[in-house]
């Protein structure tokens, strides 16, 4: 079934600034475009690069970029709304992650044939109905596979998607709004915020799992390690990192929707958090990944 693109703000003007030294609340302001950027040419190169990629594509792009280490960071149409698709995901498995026990999770969950049949993408799930797997397995495939029914069983873990909504919102983010589970979370109304975010209300919530206080260091590990080496990455943010540096991601695709988001780790540094938000006017386009790799191009490299 096509979707149509979200056009919630195509008429916003495009935004980007550079920040330096900033915290996430301050990036966060400073991407409404209040603070002038310490370096104009940068921002201009920026912003063309970026203008002429959507040009190329006929594509809208929204990034949130922060460098953890020192606080600079680049915004473009980061308070625009996306769909999310898949890459939600990341945010699903970390709280699950967040409040179940190792015990827990080594329990063995089930479902039906009916539960994978409604979820449509299911490559682990579709090979275990007879069995089940540990929680742990399941949680691990929505990552590592962007398996549908595994999201599912994790929302269902965590009081559904309005569990997951609500998590987000005590953590911080008002704006992400999860309605559906898979794969109804991919249908994107025009004109409606359900199932959508803003790069900027996720490359906060990206950072926030970085605080022990919200994911404990063993948990973290976990989760980065199940982003980590991820095929369906391979032609996205990663494509466009500089070479060397690590990317840790999640993807998230349908029809017009090319999504990535990352933990990018440049040598001996403190990671650089990243959100990659595209949607094309052809939902039949196969353009998408090339969309976020010159997004992800363009940005990693002022960041170098």
């Amino acid at each position: 079934m096509n979707r149509r693109p979200v056009k919630l703000l195509t008429a916003a003007a495009l935004t980007l600034v550079m920040t330096t030294g900033c915290s996430p609340a301050d990036a966060q302001t400073e991407s409404d475009g209040q603070t002038p950027s310490p370096d104009q040419t940068q921002q201009q190169e920026i912003t063309a690069q970026l203008e002429a990629v959507e040009d190329e594509y006929d594509a809208r792009v929204g990034i949130s970029a922060i460098d953890t280490g020192d606080g600079s960071s680049v915004d473009y149409r980061s308070d625009e709304r996306f769909g999310f698709a898949s890459t939600l995901k990341v945010f699903a498995v970390a709280e699950l992650l967040a409040g179940t026990s190792p015990e827990e999770l080594d329990e063995v969950v089930t479902w039906t044939q009916a539960d994978v049949d409604a979820a449509g993408w299911t490559p682990v799930t579709e090979k275990h109905v007879d069995t089940g797997l540990p929680l742990e397995d399941v949680a691990e495939s929505a990552l590592r596979v962007s398996d549908n029914a595994a999201m599912n069983i994790v929302l269902d873990e965590i009081g559904g998607p309005q569990g997951l909504d609500a998590a987000l919102e005590d953590a911080g983010d008002p704006t992400t709004e999860v309605i559906d589970e898979e794969p109804e979370l991919n249908d994107i109304e025009p004109g409606s915020s359900d199932n959508t975010t803003t790069p900027a209300a996720y490359t906060a919530d990206l950072q926030g799992l970085l605080d022990s206080e919200r994911l404990s260091e063993d948990d973290r590990k976990v989760l980065l390690e199940w982003m980590s080496d991820n095929e369906t990455g391979d032609p996205l943010i990663r494509a466009g990192a500089p070479e060397g540096w690590t990317v840790k991601d999640k993807s998230g695709h349908s029809d017009a929707i090319q999504n990535d988001i990352a933990f990018v780790y440049p040598p001996d540094e403190d990671p650089i958090v990243i959100t990659v938000l595209t949607e094309t006017e052809d939902p039949e386009s196969e353009d998408g990944p090339a969309i976020v790799e010159a997004a992800a191009e363009a940005v990693l490299g002022s960041f170098e």
